[in-house]
């Protein structure tokens, strides 16, 4: 298969060069790893270093200047050198995150000498040439002139250093006031705020995106799927003004597309998954069908976030944790990851530092760490600091005690509490941090950036109350929050082109307009299924909970007592039943489905053979049927080594008078791995040595997953598997797609090796491309012209240009082959115009 989409066409080259480019220039774009990233304000340095020189001009620092002087030196400590000088990383014995371990100093002796900056040895570290190796910070870069000077000024002063409470990071505030929207012409109420920023930052408007770049964008950011091309085609011809606004009202009236699309963020942010790390033990619960039915139902926010705090059956399993095996360092215990997942997910803070140590990403500490943590204990916990314990117990709490305290004996009584503290309107940090995470979607940065760090500056810091107390006065409403966000004309520009990834977390980013978004794995695969075939068959997570009797079976395989995976090799099914009156039969249909190859026999005829359990195979047996019926099955597990086998099978009888019975696999077939004789596939075969066959899995529950097409209903045949609903295998994951055992917030969007690998000699990749170009052979034969066309409508929403088209024309024969249009679907999936929205 792989062969097909490495063939010697020239094309294939070309299509090679173009995956490199696509990869590099994702490599600009915005991606989400948030590394501890210590900011500190150099503007404000300036500003307050030159109030306090000003100051000495006249008289010595007062006590509070002081003070106020060591908040900011110890801001310089935390953001240039905790990465190396804290409690959790002393390199050379040097601890600066505690009063002790600034003045003692490290391994070369103290490195301040209170009153005189000229003699102290950290003065002459960070004064030192970049390139020395014995300056301070090594990394990061130098400490710019404003925070030398600062540390000098300090030391001369005294080197105080103040006992009292002090907050060295930025506090976002918690109160949420929506501000009067500003005097522009403007009538979208974000196209008024940011029409008062260009201006403020000298930016004139960008142009729109066509009809054609609107339809595609929109449509994969609300449903996730790319529109088809006469959709495409009508909308372009519509000429009603207000077209756009009506397809973002359709978008998001097609519930069960806009749900399926938003599990994917839904589940990256709540950490939760099919399958993976915890389940097999029960220390960790999937939330799926509540999920989707919050999502369809469209369940406002601050109801989710009750549910998911204070939770039902359904709901219990973002706050339950991942109960680890064997010895964890203290800060993962369950408590602990419930404290942290809903602090990172809900409030954008970091509470895995202070869970080890007080914090030096931002204000927290290790006793309101555990505090919070008390909260979904059901015994007192000790604080443990870098796993050492302190002997200090926690009492309930909340991270942000100003908004109420968390009462109640019972964890049911704090739980209750907690909600009703965390969804309060006066808590604006909750809803201006998912009103962030809504932007950071649709605009590939947040409002404020990086996402998680809610206390740093937001861009337009009235935009954002504005959008977060329009959210919480409509009921916290997610699809009208989406509404609100993508019928603006902020929205609905060009894309804009920004230097770096650094950039855009930086503090000095001016804002330009939306970027070109890399699609994320299951947008991808959903979008290739669109144009070749379809690349998943079974759901790990179905919405509408299908079932069938039908088992997956195989034989049972046994070392030391334990039940192993299958060994390679075949193994022979039977199984009998009879038929009063075969004449009363209107229609008798089978459907099989075999992991990994089978030949299927009725009443010793053989009616076919299969290789791929993904196709589900199906027979019309009418004919074959009698009053004593055998069906026998000839299966294979395929490879070297012991790995997953199974049959499942259904044979439906309807009859003339409107009866029909169903025949399933299950464990009373019969199974052996050696045959006595060549008639196994006769009714009258002696079977009486042969073992019940295993179960295997059922069909709802299994490793092979929900598989969609194993029905009779013709109606319900052919649904996509949307890539949003499976199971985490090596090609989503290779594009990007997490494990969820945490929670991810944004995913990176920088290119890496594995994706070009996948993405240029994946056999799985190349065989949905193999087996589309079979299709667009078998639909456009000879008409190359009418393919291009069509391929260029289906994956990009507009035709050719004339160069395009002679160049595909070029490298495919008069009848071109399916290598030969492989290469150039392949081709087609590796734009940058169809990898980006």
């Amino acid at each position: 298969m792989c062969s097909k989409i490495k063939s010697k066409s020239p094309f294939t080259q070309l299509s090679a060069w173009i995956l490199v480019v696509s990869l590099a220039c994702s490599g600009c774009r915005h991606h989400s790893e948030t590394p501890v990233n210590h900011r500190y304000a150099a503007l404000e340095t300036d500003v307050l270093l030159a109030g306090w020189k000003q100051t000495l001009e006249d008289t010595e620092l007062s006590a509070d200047e002081k003070d106020r002087l060591n908040l900011h030196v110890r801001a310089i400590f935390a953001h240039r050198c905790f990465g190396c000088h804290s409690t959790s990383k002393h390199k050379g014995a040097l601890v600066l995150d505690a009063k002790s371990g600034v003045f003692e100093g490290g391994d070369n002796g103290p490195i301040i000498v209170p009153g005189d900056a000229g003699a102290s040895e950290i003065m002459r570290r960070v004064r030192l040439p970049e390139s020395h190796d014995d300056v301070m910070p090594p990394e990061d870069g130098k400490l710019t002139d404003a925070e030398i000077e600062t540390l000098a000024l300090w030391i001369n002063q005294g080197a105080t250093w103040t006992d009292r409470q002090l907050k060295i990071f930025r506090e976002a505030p918690l109160a949420l006031a929506k501000p009067p929207l500003p005097d522009q012409d403007d009538d979208h109420p974000i196209d008024q705020w940011v029409s008062k920023y260009f201006d403020e930052n000298d930016i004139d408007w960008p142009q729109l995106i066509d009809d054609r770049g609107f339809i595609r964008r929109v449509h994969l950011d609300v449903v996730g799927l790319l529109p088809s091309d006469d959709v495409v085609e009508a909308f372009i011809s519509n000429r009603d003004p207000n077209k756009r606004t009506k397809l973002i009202d359709t978008l998001l009236m097609d519930r069960q597309n806009y749900a399926v699309h938003w599990m994917t963020f839904w589940n990256d942010l709540l950490r939760n998954d099919y399958s993976g790390t915890g389940f097999i033990t029960n220390g960790r619960k999937q939330i799926s069908g509540w999920l989707f039915e919050a999502l369809t139902e469209n369940m406002p926010y601050d109801a989710m976030v009750s549910q998911l705090l204070n939770p039902t059956e359904a709901s219990e399993g973002f706050i339950q944790g991942i109960q680890w095996r064997g010895e964890v360092n203290a800060s993962q215990r369950i408590e602990l990851q419930a404290a942290q997942n809903i602090s990172q997910t809900l409030l954008g803070l970091n509470l895995k530092c202070a869970s080890c140590h007080n914090s030096f990403v931002n204000n927290v500490t290790l006793q309101q760490a555990y505090d919070f943590a008390q909260v979904f204990a059901d015994s007192t916990l000790e604080l443990y600091r870098c796993d050492k314990p302190t002997g200090k117990s926690a009492k309930p709490s909340f991270i942000f005690p100003e908004l109420g305290l968390i009462e109640g004996d019972s964890l049911s009584d704090r739980l209750a509490s907690l909600v009703d503290v965390l969804v309060q309107p006066d808590n604006g940090r909750l809803y201006r941090t998912v009103v962030n995470r809504y932007w950071a979607k649709f605009f590939g940065r947040g409002l404020v950036a990086p996402v998680d760090e809610m206390d740093n500056r937001p861009w337009s810091e009235a935009l954002l109350d504005w959008l977060a107390a329009d959210f919480r006065e409509n009921g916290s409403d997610l699809t009208l929050l989406i509404r609100q966000i993508v019928t603006s004309k902020t929205y609905q520009l060009e894309p804009a082109s920004y230097p770096n990834p650094l950039y855009l977390k930086s503090s000095q980013f001016v804002f330009e307009g939306p970027m070109a978004r890399k699609m994320t794995a299951e947008q991808f695969a959903d979008a290739v299924s669109s144009i070749c075939t379809p690349m998943y068959h079974s759901l790990a997570f179905d919405p509408h909970g299908r079932d069938m009797t039908a088992k997956w079976i195989w034989m049972r395989q046994e070392e030391f007592d334990r039940t192993v995976l299958p060994y390679p090799g075949v193994r022979y099914f039977r199984h009998g039943f009879s038929i009063p009156q075969p004449a009363a039969l209107s229609a008798a249909h089978i459907l099989i489905a075999v992991d990994h190859e089978y030949d299927l026999y009725v009443n010793q005829q053989q009616l076919g053979s299969g290789v791929d359990w993904h196709e589900v195979d199906r027979y019309d047996v009418l004919e074959v049927l009698e009053k004593q019926n055998i069906i026998a099955i000839k299966a294979v597990n395929d490879g070297e080594i012991p790995n997953h086998a199974g049959i499942l099978f259904a044979l439906k009888l309807d009859y003339t008078d409107g009866r029909s019975d169903t025949i399933f696999s299950d464990d009373s077939w019969l199974v052996t791995d050696s045959l006595t004789s060549e008639k196994w596939t006769h009714y009258s075969y002696d079977d009486g040595d042969w073992e019940d066959a295993w179960k295997a899995g059922n069909y709802a529950k299994s490793h092979w997953g929900r598989l969609l097409n194993f029905t009779f209903d013709e109606a319900d045949n052919d649904r996509l598997a949307r890539a949003g609903l499976v199971k985490l295998d090596p090609f989503l994951k290779g594009l990007g797609r997490p494990s969820r055992e945490n929670v991810l917030t944004q995913r990176d969007d920088a290119p890496t090796l594995l994706q070009a690998l996948l993405l240029s000699n994946d056999q799985f990749f190349a065989r949905v491309i193999a087996e589309g170009a079979e299709e667009w052979v078998s639909d456009y034969g000879t008409d190359r012209e009418l393919l291009i066309d069509q391929l260029y409508q289906t994956a990009l929403g507009r035709l050719p240009t004339e160069k395009e088209k002679m160049q595909l024309i070029d490298v495919m024969s008069t009848q071109p082959s399916v290598e030969e249009v492989s290469d150039v679907i392949w081709s087609v999936l590796l734009l940058p115009e169809f990898l980006f929205i």
